[in-house]
């Protein structure tokens, strides 16, 4: 005999907002942000359609205002946008970009007609749509190295901020020809509150406060979010040879604190101005804002950080081969969403890090996730040619998939594997010769003036290549955001 189908709690409770609607119990806006963030509505998502036209990996998609338009970015360096509801392309054309595009985005008040990008060339460029259809692009600003991330000042038509893996945080006002320097990162000193000059924090990742516009986090080459006050900001040009600015609050998670073998890859804040972290080949934190280490996280006592809560964490998925994104779901950021090496799409609940949705987003790899701003819907793309684009619309309520735990074990083994590093003998050897002649140079140089002989810099150039290594390969790869 078969069993009785057990009553589906997200769809009653649904129904039930409904009827409240209708004996005016509720307003029609509350009940519409109340379905669109039930479990009931995520578990029916499913793929709707494809945007296909571009020519390389998609890495970038966003959203207009409205929600009616989006626009996309790809190696192929063609900017394009959309009619997602027909699935058909509107316009398409030429960034100006050299390398890559990495990042596209809608400047607000210009009935989307003005569209900034960045990409693996380093320029910021933007375009802008003239009335005869056609588009006029220019470079406003450029860094030494990548730029994933832009980030638009929120209901500002003409200000907005990039960050590169030069370490700088470039001011754009769109009505001006050239950037100004706001910020520069450089990692912290183990015990003391200055910072270490002689290097940077490349920049992988930038996102504004939405409850102050002035507090902007951004995350990279190290282990920390550094939230810094753009009013405390260097407005000048930009150059290269200026004094490392101080954070306002920095966060990390206890265990990844001064380990030197993670790095952010994406940040977002939620409505709420909780702050969204992506690591390398590690796990996804959500901090609050009490839970920041302030200016100084190297100079916290034990006894304090002991006593600081720890941050949701978010598990599952794999982030190592990519510059992947992070971001919250449903009208009041309700869930937390990524790509993972995998090519699924996760979907967990923010409050208790359950997993409620994973889906097959990529034959390979899922990078870049965007939500509507006023319906249930997602964007998503990454390795592949295409953007896709994911609904409610399944007729059942589905769960999670069957081999989805043998593939969240995959992911945890190949994260383990990859932090275990492992040094040949002949590198060893290397490190040790290295070591050995800086110890007699320094000696020589202490007793008389003489050149060192050019081994050392041969082995100081292995040594280098060694730890370059990753960002080289990097470089051939289709690394996204």
């Amino acid at each position: 005999m078969a069993r009785p189908r057990r009553r589906n709690t997200e769809i009653g409770d649904g129904f039930t907002e409904i009827f409240n609607r209708e004996i005016g119990f509720s307003h029609p806006i509350t009940i519409s942000r109340r379905i669109s963030a039930s479990e009931g509505i995520v578990k029916k998502l499913d793929l709707y359609g494809k945007l296909n036209g571009h020519e390389g990996c998609v890495n970038a998609v966003e959203f207009n205002s409205t929600g009616d338009v989006l626009v996309s970015g790809s190696d192929d360096r063609q900017i394009m946008l959309w009619n997602w509801l027909s699935g058909s392309r509107t316009l398409s054309y030429p960034s100006g970009h050299c390398e890559n595009v990495f990042q596209t985005k809608f400047i607000p008040f210009t009935d989307d007609r003005t569209i900034i990008t960045s990409g693996a060339d380093g320029q910021v460029r933007l375009g802008q749509i003239l009335e005869n259809g056609k588009v006029e692009t220019k470079r406003l600003g450029r860094h030494h190295g990548r730029v994933y991330k832009l980030a638009v000042l929120p209901g500002d038509p003409n200000v907005f901020y990039s960050c590169g893996e030069d370490g700088f945080v470039q001011h754009f006002d769109i009505r001006s020809n050239s950037a100004t320097m706001v910020l520069y990162s450089s990692p912290f000193t183990q015990g003391c509150r200055r910072h270490h000059s002689s290097s940077r924090i490349r920049l992988n990742s930038i996102a504004i406060d939405p409850r102050n516009s002035y507090y902007l986090a951004v995350g990279g080459s190290d282990e920390y979010a550094r939230v810094y006050d753009t009013r405390r900001g260097q407005l000048a040009p930009v150059c290269r040879h200026v004094l490392p600015d101080a954070p306002v609050n920095t966060f990390c998670p206890r265990h990844l604190r001064e380990t030197n073998s993670v790095h952010i890859t994406g940040l977002a804040y939620s409505k709420a101005g909780e702050l969204l972290v992506s690591y390398n080949d590690e796990l996804i934190y959500l901090f609050e804002k009490n839970m920041g280490y302030g200016p100084s996280p190297v100079s916290i006592s034990p006894e304090k950080l002991q006593e600081m809560e720890e941050p949701q964490v978010y598990t599952g998925h794999r982030n190592a081969q990519t510059v992947k994104g992070v971001n919250f779901f449903g009208p009041n950021d309700e869930y937390v969403t990524s790509g993972s090496d995998c090519g699924h799409i996760f979907i967990w609940k923010k409050k208790g890090g359950k997993l409620v949705r994973a889906m097959v987003g990529d034959r390979r790899v899922v990078n870049q996730l965007e939500s509507h701003p006023h319906i249930p819907l997602l964007a998503s793309c990454g390795i592949e040619k295409s953007v896709k684009l994911w609904t409610p619309m399944s007729n059942d309520v589905l769960s999670l998939p069957e081999k989805i735990e043998k593939v969240m074990e995959l992911n945890r083994v190949g994260r383990e594997d990859q932090s275990r590093v492992t040094l040949t003998p002949d590198v060893i050897m290397h490190v040790l010769r290295l070591q050995r002649r800086q110890t007699s140079a320094f000696t020589e140089r202490r007793y008389v003036s003489t050149d060192i002989g050019s081994d050392e810099g041969n082995d100081a150039h292995f040594i280098a290549n060694l730890v370059d290594n990753d960002e080289e390969s990097s470089e051939r790869e289709c690394i996204v955001s």
